[in-house]
Order: structure tokens, then sequence, then C-alpha cells
């Protein structure tokens, strides 16, 4: 076409010049348009919501909830309008919105809680983002102030502490509790904490932690104290311990431990009451610092809690470590002689047959067995930052930022003739060739293969990554190595030698969002969620210890676990989210980058085998604003202020 409308302009006149030139400009456009809309790819679905984006968050259950001026939107790729949209409060504030962790649920606040009625008004909503449904509002059930809202799991309860405006003049002002059963959407029942219309003196009812439900009660810690209620909000035992924050029960559920932080912030006490409401302790345990960890085991009580100086500099504020801390159960007393040194905060905890094994941020591992005795031979020196501790078949492996090794689990004896050492590195990546026995570590530019029988040592390749980066993952494939980074993908044979090295500029130092490749996606969420259920309400491991030992390369163990896990409650949502994590991720292939191309920038999907660009998304922003979903295989970007578009990766 350009070809002939040059012809006919050079044995045209004037005129005829002018309007070929015209048509020559017009079709210059077409084509170009036309090999840009075979280039970029075209939105699979486009969600208009009316009101200007805040922010973006992607679940764990797959659906995108979008915080606009107006509240939240849920986005589930598969429908082609939000799921739900809850505009009920307006605009909320990250603080306002709470992603209850291992569930399809979000708690949204407006307010400020104050725990005498009639001050100001607060205002809270459970919403199931994977349904859609507000399952609890508490301007519908006429809750004029709400003090405490937690969902409970696996009960898959929500039991919330108030002022509800229902009953007469007394009830409408007498603080209340209420257990709502989140499948159905329905009350099961509730109680007050204290007479409505009591003559005396006022008492302070508010609740001050999380309340702990059992199989038949539920313990409401207050400012009075520990008030237990049956299933059907019946009085069973009160209890005078005031302030407890949370409670863990036994298994049996028949000793059961509060956890009191002092007015200071700077120590815990440690209570241990009986399912009758009495006292099993002479006295409380007092900790320093916050505890982070605890778990009943058969032979005491093993408790971590980390102190903080706070920053001051004086000589006489606490140190910036964790403590730990052996207890007896029966007793409460220490039943080890002389705790372990930390000289750190404790980054590892693992409880095994024959002791506890942990590591410490700031470098070193140490086992000490449950009646307080060194395990190792000497506390084991490491480098800071332990990424990675786990089990292999030669004993536990180590990677920090500067070193790495084998010891044997018993002895702490290395099974390495001597640790590997490098430069401090931003960013370590390791795996284990399964075909040669033989692990890969790849630090500071060098790629170290270790044999895994004998130990040794060898540098297996140098690479050069662009922009200074470094490998963070690294993977197997084929026989083949692969290692990536932000911008940077490479894969060498067996032997070392370089197969393709590809790198994608970015659109700035700045600008570009880290996206996690496939299987490691996967898998850190799996061990984000095991961290939340560690750290959760009531504190009780349901599903099992988190403070169990993986196995190194076992990306796939919590996956299972929070799918098992899903699976069991038995609720709808659940189930959704227990075949989300049993998938395999859609993207596993590839990768996603963040680059500048020719159009602008975009995110280019990488294919790991060859390194070779499989598909080109042109987002035109610097700095684009964009979520993907490895699972599922969509990206979610921010077209403007209103508008989300939904790409399909696959």
């Amino acid at each position: 076409m350009l070809q002939f409308c040059l012809a006919i302009n050079y044995k045209t006149n004037s005129t005829m010049k002018k309007f070929n030139l015209v048509i020559l400009v017009l079709a210059i456009i077409f084509l170009s348009n036309i090999t840009f809309a075979q280039k970029a790819e075209q939105p699979e679905t486009t969600y208009d919501l009316g009101s200007k984006i805040n922010e973006m968050t992607l679940t764990v259950g797959g659906i995108l909830v979008v915080a606009t001026n107006d509240g939240l939107v849920g986005i589930d790729p598969k429908v082609k309008t939000p799921v739900f949209t809850f505009n009920n409060f307006g605009k909320l504030s990250p603080e306002e919105t709470d992603f209850v962790p291992e569930s399809p649920y979000i708690i949204v606040s407006q307010g400020v809680g104050s725990k005498f009625a009639g001050i100001a008004k607060t205002k809270r909503a459970v919403i199931n983002y994977i349904t859609g449904k507000v399952i609890f509002n508490s301007d519908n059930d006429n809750w004029n102030q709400i003090y405490t809202c937690n969902v409970v799991l696996p009960q898959n309860k929500l039991i919330v502490s108030g002022i509800q405006k229902v009953g007469d003049k007394f009830e409408k002002m007498t603080p209340k509790v209420a257990v709502y059963d989140l499948s159905t959407q329905k009350m099961d029942y509730s109680f007050f904490l204290d007479k409505p219309g009591r003559v005396g003196v006022a008492k302070d009812f508010s609740v001050t932690g999380v309340p702990l439900l059992l199989k038949n009660m539920v313990i409401i810690p207050t400012a009075q104290g520990l008030l237990a209620k049956s299933h059907k909000g019946d009085d069973l035992w009160e209890c005078k311990i005031k302030g407890v924050n949370w409670m863990v029960a036994d298994k049996s559920e028949k000793e059961i431990y509060g956890f009191e932080t002092t007015t200071n912030g700077k120590n815990t006490r440690i209570h241990k009451i009986g399912s009758n409401g009495a006292e099993l302790w002479k006295d409380d345990r007092k900790v320093q610092g916050n505890v982070s960890n605890f778990q009943i085991l058969p032979q005491g009580l093993a408790v971590v809690s980390d102190k903080s100086s706070g920053g001051s500099s004086s000589v006489f504020a606490a140190s910036d470590e964790s403590e730990i801390a052996f207890l007896s159960a029966s007793s409460g007393e220490d039943l080890w002689d002389k705790a372990p040194k930390t000289k750190g905060y404790v980054q590892h905890f693992y409880v095994q047959d024959d002791g506890i094994l942990f590591g410490i941020q700031q470098g070193g591992i140490n086992k000490i067995s449950f009646d307080g005795k060194t395990l190792f031979k000497k506390p084991l020196k490491t480098g800071e930052n332990i990424m990675v501790m786990a089990e292999s078949p030669q004993g536990l492996i180590y990677i920090t930022s500067e070193d790495a090794n084998i010891v044997n689990l018993e002895t702490g004896d290395q099974v390495w003739k001597k640790p590997l050492k490098y430069k401090n590195s931003a960013a370590v990546a390791s795996t284990f060739d399964s075909v040669n026995n033989r692990y890969l570590i790849a630090a500071d530019g060098t790629i170290y293969s270790i044999d895994a029988n004998s130990g040794d040592v060898a540098e297996l390749a140098n690479v050069k990554f662009d922009e200074k980066e470094v490998a963070d993952f690294m993977q197997m494939r084929n026989g083949n190595i692969f290692l990536s980074s932000s911008q940077n993908l490479m894969m060498l044979d067996g032997q070392g030698k370089e197969v393709y090295h590809e790198y994608f500029k970015s659109p700035s130092q700045s600008g570009f969002v880290k996206v996690l490749s496939g299987v490691m996606a996967v898998a850190s969420t799996g061990l984000a969620m095991a961290h939340a259920a560690k750290a959760g309400m009531n504190r009780t491991n349901p599903y099992g210890s988190s403070n169990d030992l993986s196995n190194y390369n076992d990306y796939g163990k919590e996956n299972k676990r929070a799918a098992d896990m899903f699976a069991s409650i038995g609720d709808a949502a659940f189930d959704v989210m227990s075949k989300r994590f049993k998938a395999t991720a859609a993207t596993e292939n590839a990768q996603f980058i963040l680059t500048k191309l020719d159009d602008g920038t975009g995110l280019v999907k990488v294919n790991k085998d060859s390194g070779k660009v499989d598909k080109e998304i042109v987002l035109k922003d610097k700095k684009p604003e964009y979520q993907v979903d490895e699972v599922a295989g969509v990206l979610y970007y921010k077209a403007n202020d209103k508008t989300i578009y939904a790409y399909n990766l696959k």
C-alpha cells in the first residue's frame, strides 16, 4: 500500500500530492496500529469501579480486594463483575481493614473504641470475600459499640463484645458478648458480662484480650477477671485474674494458660487456670519481654520472650534479645538451672524428640535438652540472618547471608569439613541436585557445588547479572540449573556452562515490584500462613505444631498442611481455599518481569526453559501498580484511578 501511494504521488499535480500525502500518513498510522495491536495483550476483563482506587490486596483465597474512596470491592477473575461491594462504612484506611490469617474473612472497623457506653459509636463488619457475603454488620444487629471482634478457627465462629441497643434501658447499657456461627451467619448465643441494672459501685467489665473458645465453654478475659460461660450463655465460673491478653489450653482443655502483658509492656505474666476456674499455680510466672513463642510439651512449657531496649542507651535498659525458658507445667518453676544465652533474637525455634533447636538472627545455632543440658558440644557459630534451617539426609543444613554448612543434629559436629563462606550477600539461592547428589548454593555471583556425601566444595560457575543483581532463586529443571532475580534469568547446564542469559532492563531502579516465581510464590504463601498460625489468636496450633523442622526443598509441605486444614473446616469458602492450595501454580514454567518495552513499561512472560518471551503486556506507566496471581495465572493492573484490567497469563 505504501509503494502504491508513492507511485501515484510522483505523477500527480500539487493538489493531488497533498491528498496522497494525507493518504500516506493515514496508511502509516493504520499499519503501525495493526502492529501494536498484534503485539499488545488485551485484558480479559475490565472492572470499572466508579471510585478512586487506593490499594489492591491479593488474598490467600485468590480474590483481589480493592480499597476505594467508597469502601471495598472484591474481584474474582472468573466473574465479569465484582463478587462484592462494601460501601456501608465509606472509605477505609489500611488500619481499618484486617485480613484474618488462614481464612476468607475481612474484619472492617470504623470509629475509635471506648469502654464506656455512649461516648463514641464504633462499627464492625465481617466479610467473606470468596462468597461476597457480609456475614456480620454491627449496624444491622444494633451494636452501638464494639470492644472486640475476633474470628475463631477452626470452630469458624465470631465472638463480639460491646454494647448492644437491645432490651430494656439497663440491658442497653450493659456490656455484652455474642457468639456467631460464620457458616450459617446466625447468632449462637449471647450473654451479659454484668447483671443489667445491678446496684452498687460501677465496675469495669471491658474485654482485655482475645476470648478462648473451648468444646464446653467460652472464657472471656475482662478487667474484672476471667468469666467462663457455657455455649448457651450460662454462668460457669469466675476467676480474679485480671487483664489477660490471650490464652491457650492443652489438648485435654483441662489446663489453661493466660498471658498478661504488664502495664509498661516490658514483662509478661503467665497464669495457669483449671477448667473449673481454680488457679493452679501458687504464683504467676513472670518472663521478661513479650512472649513470641509458647508450646505445651509432655516435659514442660517452652517459652520464648523478646526483650527490647526501645532504642534506649541507658545502662539500665533491657538488651535487644530473646530469652528461652522451660517451665514446669505443675508449678511454673523454671526447670533449667541456667537459661541458654542468645545474644540476639530467636529467628528459628524447633521442637524435636530430644530437645529444642534454635537459631539466632544475629548468628548462632544451639540445641538444648528438655532438662537444660547443651546437646551440641559447643554453640555453633554462624553468619547473621539464618535464611534456611532444615533437615536433609546428611543432617541440619543452614544457610545464612555469609556462610552455609550441614551439622549433625545430635552433636552439632560439622558434616562438611568446614563451612562454606562467602561475602555477605543480599540474597542467597540454593537447591539440591538429586541427579548428581549435590547441594548448589549461589551467593555473591558464585555458584558453589557441595558433594552431599563428602562435603567437598567446588566453584561450579561465576555468574554476573546486570544492574548488579544477585540470584535470589534457584531451581533444577530437566538437569539444568535455573537462576533468576528481578530483571535477570539464566540457565546453566549440569557442568555450569551457560545455556542462556536474558536481561530485561528495569523501568527505573525504584519502579519495579518483585514478582516471585511459580513454586516459590506458592511456598512462601504457605510459610507465611504457618507463621500466622503460630502467632494466631488462640495460639493453640490446632493443626499440628508450627515449630516442626521442615525438610530441605520440600515446598509442598506447608501447602498440604494449609489445604488439609481448610478442607477440615467443612465450609464452602474454605473448600475453595483448599482446592487453591492443592493446585499447581498456573505459571510455574514462566517468570514475570516488569521491564522497559518499545511501547512503554510492561510485563513480560519469560519461559524458564528457553529464556524466550512468550507474552508482552504493555502497562504504559513508569511505575505501574499491579498484582500477579501465580496460582490462577492472572495479572491485575490498575489502568487508571477507577479501573482495573485483568489479564490472562496462561
